[in-house]
C-alpha cells in the first residue's frame, strides 16, 4: 500500500530535489513577472465586472462614470506600486509588510499585518478561481451550475503544480500570462481602431436597460449616490491586490534581487493601470451592461429579458462585439482569461507558503510550515492554503460577487500598516546618515512612502465602511481570530522553551541513582523474550517482569512456563478485579516512583509492527494506551520493542534506493 502511495507520488510531484539545488529556483524577471503579477494583472477579469455591477444598482447613468470609478483605482495603484519600489529596496530579505510592520512598529503590528495577509491569500484564491469557473461557464455552458466543482478542480491542479516546485511550473504559468497581456492588447487596438472608424458594434447587453433599485431613481445623488460610488471604488480597488506579493517573493528573484523586484513591480503598475482603462473605456463605447441579477435588473423595451439570457463577463462581452464575426478570438480570450484567473492565484500558492514559513519560524504558526518538502516547495504552506480557498468556494458557491465583498480588506490594512512603518523607517534611517546625498534619496523615499499611506489608509476606511455590512465582517472576525491564535502559539513556543531551558546546569546533568526496568509480558514468546534480553542489556539496577492478572487460568500457566524455563528475571503478578490493563500497571509504577523518586523507571513494551493497516487495527491497542497515559508520568521512559511479522517485511522504503531520498523527508 505505501510503495503504491509512494509511487502515486512521485508520478503527480516528480522525484525528490536536493538541498543544493535549490538555488535553481531563482527567477528571471521574464518569468516573474507572470509568476507573481499574475494576480494583479488578471484582476481586470473582475474588477471593472464589480465597479460595473456596483455601480448598475443606481441605473444605466451612474454606469456612464466607471471609468471615473476606475481612473480613482489607477491612481491608487500608481502610488501603492511607487511605494512598494521603496519596500523592496529597503527589505530585500522577503518578510514583505510583516518584516516590514515588525521592525519598525512592534511584534503586534506585525502579527495584524501577517494575519491580514494570510486571510487574504485565501481569498485571493478563491475569487481567481471562482471568476475562472464563471469564464468557463461562459465559454462552455455545459458547465453552468457546476462552476463550484469546476474551481474545486482547479484549485486541485494548481496545489499539484505548485507541489511539484517553482522550477518546473514557471513556464507553465508564464506561456498564459503573456498570451492573456497579449489578447487584452490586441483587444484594445482592434476595438479602439473600430471606435475610430465608427465600426464598433455595440455589445450583446447593450440593448436592456438597467433598472434602478429603490432609491436610486435619480442616480447618483445625495449621499446614498456617493456612498454607492465609493463601494464602487472600493471594490474596483482588487486591481492593486498582488502587489505585496512582489515584496514577499523577493528572495525568488535573481540578483540583484531588489532591482528586479522593483522592475517587476513597475511593469505590473503598468500593465495593469492601462488594462484596467482600457476596459472600462471599450465597456461605456460599446454599452456594456452588467449586473448582479439580469432577470430583475435588466428589462429590454420595457419588457423582461428572455428566460434564457446568460449573461457574459464584461471582457467576453467585449470579445464578442470587438471580434464580432470572428467567433474564435472570442472562445481564445474566454479561455486564456480563464486560465490567466487560475494562474492568478498561483500568486498567494507563493506568498502564503513563505509567509508562513517566516512565522512559523519566528513562533507564530505551527513549526511544520516551516519547513520544505522533498520538491523545495513549501509542501505544508501550499495545502493548508488549497484546503481554505477550496473550504471558502464551496462555502460562497463559487459566486465572485459575494466573494469580493469578503476581499480586499485584509491586503489593505497590510498595505497601510507597511507604509506606516517604512515611514519610522525612513525617519530612522534619517537620523543615522551624514551624507547628504544618502539624506536626499532616504526624504524622497520617505514622501512617497507619506504619500501611500494616506492613500491606502483613505481606500482601507472607505473599504471598511462601504463593505463592513456586505461580508467585510467577516473577514475582520477572521483575521481576529487568526491574530488571537498565532499569539497564542508564540505564548505556547515561549513556554516550552522556558520550560526546557538550562537554567541549572548541574541538575540538567545529574543522572538517575539508579534505573528501574520493567518489562511488560502477557504470555511467553518471541517479542516478549526480547524485550527482556534488550531490557539485562542496559544493566539496570533493577529487572523485573510485570503481568496483569487478568484471567487466573493464564496467569497459571505464564507463571508455570516461566519457571520452567528458569528465566532469571522475577516475574510480578499484578491483580486486576475489574480486568483492566492499564490501570494496574500504572498504579505499580507510580508506586514506584514515589517510593525512590530519584530512580528513572524504564518500561520496556513489545509491539507489533505490521505491514498492513488493517492489521494495526488487530494489534497494539493496549500498548498505544498504556503508552499515551505513561507519557504523562514523570520519571518514566517508555522504550518500545519491535518485532517485526511478516506482512512488514519490504515496508521500510529503503529496497528501492531511487525513493530513498523522499521517503525519508516529511512531506
Amino acid at each position: 500500500m505505501s510503495d503504491i502511495a509512494d509511487a502515486a507520488k512521485r508520478i503527480l510531484l516528480g522525484r525528490p530535489v536536493r538541498s543544493e539545488h535549490q538555488g535553481h529556483t531563482l527567477l528571471p524577471k521574464r518569468i516573474a513577472l507572470p509568476v507573481f503579477a499574475s494576480d494583479a494583472l488578471s484582476s481586470v477579469a473582475y474588477a471593472p465586472d464589480e465597479i460595473l455591477l456596483t455601480l448598475a444598482i443606481a441605473g444605466v447613468a451612474a454606469s456612464a462614470i466607471s471609468l471615473w470609478a476606475g481612473l480613482l483605482v489607477v491612481f491608487v495603484l500608481v502610488v501603492v506600486v511607487l511605494s512598494y519600489r521603496q519596500n523592496v529596496h529597503a527589505y530585500p530579505s522577503g518578510g514583505g509588510d510583516y518584516e516590514v510592520a515588525t521592525t519598525n512598529l512592534g511584534t503586534r503590528a506585525g502579527v495584524s499585518v501577517a494575519s491580514a495577509l494570510l486571510v487574504d491569500y485565501v481569498l485571493t484564491v478563491a475569487v481567481s478561481i471562482s471568476a475562472a469557473a464563471q469564464y468557463a461557464a461562459s465559454a462552455l455552458p455545459a458547465l453552468r451550475g457546476y462552476e463550484a466543482a469546476t474551481a474545486v478542480a482547479a484549485v486541485v491542479v494548481l496545489t499539484l503544480m505548485n507541489l511539484r516546485g517553482v522550477r518546473e511550473s514557471r513556464t507553465a504559468f508564464a506561456i498564459p500570462t503573456y498570451l492573456f497581456m497579449m489578447f487584452i492588447g490586441l483587444l484594445a487596438v482592434v476595438g479602439g481602431v473600430r471606435y475610430a472608424t465608427g465600426t464598433l458594434p455595440a455589445a450583446e447587453s447593450a440593448e436592456f436597460t438597467i433598472l434602478p433599485s429603490a432609491g436610486f431613481d435619480q442616480g447618483l445623488m445625495g449621499l446614498a449616490g456617493a456612498f454607492l460610488f465609493a463601494r464602487a471604488f472600493a471594490s474596483g480597488c482588487a486591481a492593486l491586490t498582488g502587489v505585496e506579493a512582489v515584496s514577499t517573493g523577493v528572495p525568488a528573484f535573481k540578483k540583484p534581487k531588489s532591482r528586479n523586484a522593483a522592475t517587476t513591480l513597475a511593469l505590473l503598475g503598468a500593465i495593469s493601470a492601462s488594462m484596467v482603462v482600457t476596459i472600462l473605456l471599450l465597456a461605456q463605447a460599446t454599452g456594456v451592461k452588467f449586473v448582479e441579477d439580469p432577470h430583475t435588473q435588466l428589462a429590454l423595451h420595457g419588457g423582461p429579458v428572455p428566460a434564457d439570457y446568460a449573461q457574459h463577463p464584461t471582457i467576453g462581452q467585449l470579445a464578442a462585439a470587438v471580434f464580432e464575426g470572428f467567433p474564435v478570438a472570442f472562445y481564445a480570450i474566454s479561455a486564456v482569461t480563464g486560465i490567466i484567473l487560475v494562474l492568478a492565484a498561483n500568486t498567494a500558492f507563493h506568498g502564503f507558503p513563505v509567509l508562513g514559513s517566516i512565522l512559523a519560524k519566528d513562533g507564530y504558526l505551527p513549526r511544520q510550515l516551516h519547513t520544505r518538502g522533498d520538491r523545495l516547495a513549501f509542501s505544508n504552506g501550499v495545502v493548508t492554503l488549497a484546503i481554505a480557498a477550496v473550504a471558502l468556494i464551496l462555502a460562497f458557491d463559487a459566486q465572485v460577487t459575494r466573494l469580493i465583498q469578503l476581499y480586499i480588506v485584509g491586503v489593505f490594512v497590510s498595505f497601510t500598516l507597511s507604509q506606516l512603518g517604512m515611514i519610522r523607517h525612513w525617519t530612522g534611517e534619517l537620523r543615522r546618515s551624514p551624507d547628504a546625498a544618502t539624506r536626499s534619496r532616504m526624504q524622497r523615499s520617505r514622501v512617497i512612502n507619506v504619500v501611500g499611506f494616506a492613500c491606502t489608509g483613505f481606500v482601507l476606511i472607505v473599504v471598511l465602511v462601504t463593505k463592513f455590512a456586505h461580508g467585510a465582517y467577516i473577514t475582520v472576525i477572521a483575521m481576529g481570530v487568526l491574530y488571537v491564535v498565532m499569539l497564542a502559539i508564540h505564548r505556547h513556543y515561549g513556554r516550552v522553551r522556558d520550560e526546557l531551558s538550562l537554567d541549572d546546569v548541574e541538575s540538567a546533568r545529574a543522572l538517575p541513582s539508579r534505573v528501574h526496568a520493567i518489562v511488560l509480558v502477557s504470555t511467553i514468546h518471541k517479542p516478549a523474550m526480547r524485550a527482556l534480553a534488550y531490557a539485562r542489556a542496559s544493566r539496570p539496577s533493577v529487572l523485573e517482569a510485570v503481568t496483569v492478572g487478568v484471567d487466573a487460568e493464564d496467569v497459571a500457566k505464564l507463571t508455570a512456563q516461566w519457571e520452567a524455563l528458569e528465566l532469571p528475571v522475577p516475574l510480578r503478578v499484578l491483580d486486576s478485579p475489574f480486568r483492566e490493563i492499564s490501570r494496574p500497571i500504572l498504579t505499580y509504577v507510580r508506586s514506584v516512583r514515589r517510593e525512590s523518586p530519584r530512580d528513572l523507571v524504564v518500561v520496556y513494551i513489545p509491539e507489533y509492527v505490521v505491514g498492513h493497516w488493517w492489521e494495526q487495527l488487530l494489534h497494539n491497542q493496549s500498548a498505544l494506551r498504556l503508552k499515551g497515559r505513561l507519557l504523562f508520568t514523570p520519571g518514566v521512559v517508555v522504550a518500545s520493542v519491535p518485532w517485526q511479522l511478516a506482512s512488514s517485511q519490504g515496508q521500510t522504503g529503503l529496497e528501492d534506493q531511487a525513493y530513498v531520498e523522499g521517503r525519508l523527508r516529511r512531506f
